[in-house]
């Protein structure tokens, strides 16, 4: 007999900063809306506001999940924060966030791995709420991107935008919440999409900042083909580990990255549209808040139900990859705003 409990999604919620950024970037890069759109398939992204940090944005997006829940700060003794923009190197941003929520006591720190944070951050919390070391868990995918972008890179400058989400996690009746957890990485692959300066290995120095080496560098190509493999690869593992099969996949919820990333893992899973949630073309890639911003819609809007089997999927630097299978437990949403 297990001694795990079932463990599932009570409650959701994100934040995306009200500053609109369409494809009209041509005063900084070369580049266009047509050519954006048609390789991306992204038409604008948020950027936050210059004094807000990765907490400022996650707070109001735990809060809006607690109250989805039902659920006191005070009650929530996990918080894990996946995020590639902390507010600093420590303490963590989960501390920050655990003093402005009024959570105090229980345990708080980071994750970081890139774009799959977030799953990586499920997977963790969700193990220790069904141990019975934690009873409720907060998880939380937040970032601020704009802060990390060499907006002179036509590469990567187009790619990302900011926003958080969050899920609350709880114990949950048998046969529903969190089925099966795929997580992966392959260090190979390391430098194929990184910030070479700011750590132990090049810290900051004046060379360092005018040579923008504390932003985001990628080989887009190398990470395409590699993502386009992943994606598929990663929600069939999860789905094995949760004894399912990719036909009975009731909602897919990808990292929004690429459209036509999303289109390849679809194609793997023989997925119809209908069964695909995409906010890419609003909000582009806000790396480990993509899944749950889009969770958090996809919930809201009425297109998930108790009872469906739903795979979150995503792929970061590292490389890393991760997916879940949840089998959904809350009945039918709030009413739009709560």
């Amino acid at each position: 007999m297990s001694l795990l409990r079932p463990v599932g999604i009570v409650g959701t919620g994100s934040y995306l900063p009200p500053r609109i950024l369409t494809n009209d970037l041509e005063k900084m890069v070369d580049t266009s809306d047509e050519w954006i759109r048609t390789r991306t398939g992204i038409r604008e992204r948020r950027v936050a506001a210059e004094h807000m940090a990765a907490s400022d944005l996650a707070v109001p997006a735990a809060e809006r999940a607690l109250a989805m829940a039902g659920i006191r700060a005070e009650e929530v003794d996990l918080i894990v924060v996946a995020t590639a923009t902390p507010d600093a190197f420590f303490p963590s941003t989960a501390c920050v966030v655990q003093e402005r929520l009024g959570a105090v006591g229980g345990a708080a720190f980071d994750i970081l791995a890139g774009c799959t944070g977030f799953l990586y951050a499920l997977g963790v919390a969700s193990q220790m709420i069904a141990t019975g070391a934690h009873n409720v868990g907060l998880v939380i995918g937040t970032e601020v991107l704009s802060k990390i972008t060499n907006w002179e890179d036509r590469s990567t400058c187009v790619l990302f935008g900011d926003g958080a989400g969050a899920a609350v996690l709880a114990p949950v009746e048998p046969g529903y919440g969190i089925l099966g957890v795929h997580l992966g990485a392959d260090g190979t692959g390391a430098s194929l999409l990184h910030i070479p300066a700011g750590g132990s290995k090049m810290p900051a120095t004046e060379d360092t900042v005018k040579n923008k080496l504390h932003t985001i560098h990628m080989l887009g190509s190398e990470v395409f083909k590699f993502a386009v493999r992943i994606m598929g690869e990663a929600s069939l593992r999860a789905l094995e580990r949760a004894g399912l099969t990719k036909e009975e996949i009731d909602y897919f919820i990808p990292h929004q990255a690429n459209i036509r990333i999303i289109e390849a893992a679809c194609k793997r899973l023989n997925l119809p549209q209908e069964k695909v949630y995409i906010n890419l073309d609003r909000y582009g890639n806000m790396s480990s808040a993509s899944v749950p911003v889009a969770l958090d819609e996809a919930y809201r809007e009425g297109k998930i139900r108790k009872g469906h089997n739903l795979v979150l999927v995503a792929f970061g630097a590292g490389l890393t990859w991760g997916a879940a299978v949840v089998r959904w437990n809350l009945e039918a949403p709030p009413e739009a705003g709560v």
